[in-house]
């Protein structure tokens, strides 16, 4: 019988201390200094990416990575295409709307109950649920290891709207961010075993993250997303981790 997962950091034991976590990662950004959208920026930041394998850890399997990443600006047309193929919702203008990207638990109820938490709290913040899109992921295809599949979270994106009491986008930011933190610190610090697996990677009127227990290699085979030619940014960072002295948890 497989051993049920770790999920978070350990209590303090021996010569391990949580507070001495740190880490020792590898970053790199491109932008369009015109603003000027592009998936050309979108895949040579994910070729950068690959090009930091060495600032990238990984652990006993070697297709098992210590973490990577990317942030780009919400690409808003690529979000309307797959809205209505998906959702079949139309998506307010620019500015009014967000995606984010949220991992959840793999327990079906406590997952209904991290979806129902969030749509109480965003109630609460004037933020309208325009639904809920699976993300497509390919773990065959990116060659996804053991020990990252048994800890891989369900992956989906909220889509969101700002109601007519927020006045601005700026206004409409805040109001995510503190809905963010709310459901957060609601759930994660909540005593079921999966808390930690809830995590809100982004929540944004202007970007939107991808990322996962994953290689440089990974990344972008495990989100066909960031393939789709319509994904287009004036922006992206890619984050390679490599724990130090840490659990890559």
């Amino acid at each position: 019988m497989s051993q049920e997962p770790r999920y978070g950091l350990p209590a303090a034991h021996g010569l391990y201390d949580p507070s001495y976590e740190h880490e020792s990662c590898g970053i790199g950004f491109i932008a369009n200094i015109k603003g000027e959208r592009s998936h050309a920026i979108v895949r040579d930041t994910a070729l950068m990416l690959t090009r930091m394998e060495h600032r990238g850890g990984c652990g006993c399997e070697s297709n098992t990575g210590d973490g990577a990443g990317m942030l780009t600006a919400l690409p808003v047309e690529f979000l309307a295409k797959v809205a209505q193929r998906d959702l079949d919702i139309e998506l307010p203008p620019e500015g009014r709307f967000s995606a984010g990207i949220v991992f959840l638990p793999t327990d079906r109820e406590f997952r209904r109950e991290c979806r129902d938490t969030f749509e109480r709290f965003a109630a609460e913040e004037g933020i309208r649920i325009l639904g809920w899109r699976q993300v497509p992921t390919d773990p065959d295809k990116a060659d996804i290891g053991a020990t990252s599949r048994r800890c891989m979270p369900v992956i989906e994106q909220v889509f969101v709207a700002a109601s007519e009491s927020i006045a601005d986008r700026e206004a409409f930011e805040r109001r995510l961010f503190v809905l963010r933190k709310r459901v957060s610190h609601a759930l994660r610090e909540g005593d079921h075993p999966q808390a930690e697996l809830f995590y809100v990677c982004s929540l944004s009127t202007k970007v939107i993250v991808y990322k996962g227990m994953l290689s440089t290699h990974q990344l972008v085979p495990f989100y066909p997303d960031l393939s789709d030619e319509d994904y287009t940014s004036h922006l992206a960072m890619v984050h390679s981790r490599f724990s130090t002295n840490t659990f890559p948890s």
